[in-house]
């Protein structure tokens, strides 16, 4: 504990010390749960980045070597994440690119959807639209938006959901308005 202290206070030797104790240890079990080298090399570096990064509000509640082997395992299953909606979004362009024929009706009436779904989020409040356009836009978690706007986990989640129930509310409204009118 004397050396999180010491990297608490920015000494950079402690830093090095810890990166020296962890850095081959680390690496060894993110092999093992990645099964990819350059990815475990990856999420270690990721892990240390973040620590020195957050070193002087970091909160230990058990050991050092218990909060990293933890954040690697948190890096890699944000990574399994993202592979994921990379791949999802990957399948529906492929769905759509294998139905052919698009219809220009349906084109102009995504146009409108996207225009009513970007007037919904400038609706929304600064703090709640700055989450939200984290959160959709950038891709990033609950965790990491907490860590870069110093929130709560539990704030990010609450207004993320917020905002979906409110875009969803306005846009359902609004958009039936429009099929309305051009009917």
């Amino acid at each position: 504990m004397e050396l999180v202290q010491l990297l608490k206070s920015n000494d950079e030797a402690a830093f090095n010390e810890i990166y020296k104790r962890f850095q081959g240890l680390l690496y060894v079990y993110a092999c093992r749960i990645t099964r990819e080298e350059n990815e475990a090399e990856d999420i270690v570096q990721e892990v240390f980045i973040y620590l020195w990064d957050k070193r002087t509000t970091l909160m230990l509640t058990d050991s050092l070597a218990g909060w990293l082997y933890q954040a690697v395992r948190y890096r890699f299953f944000d990574r399994l994440d993202r592979r994921k909606v990379r791949t999802d979004h990957q399948a529906s362009l492929q769905d759509f690119l294998d139905q052919g024929a698009y219809c220009p009706d349906e084109y102009l009436r995504e146009r409108e959807l996207a225009q009513l779904i970007e007037k919904g989020i400038a609706a929304l409040p600064a703090k709640m639209q700055e989450i939200f356009a984290l959160s959709r836009k950038e891709q990033l978690s609950h965790k990491e938006i907490a860590s870069r706007l110093h929130l709560s986990e539990k704030t990010v989640k609450n207004q993320v959901h917020n905002a979906l129930r409110i875009l969803k509310t306005r846009i359902s409204m609004l958009f039936s308005l429009i099929l309305l009118i051009k009917l």
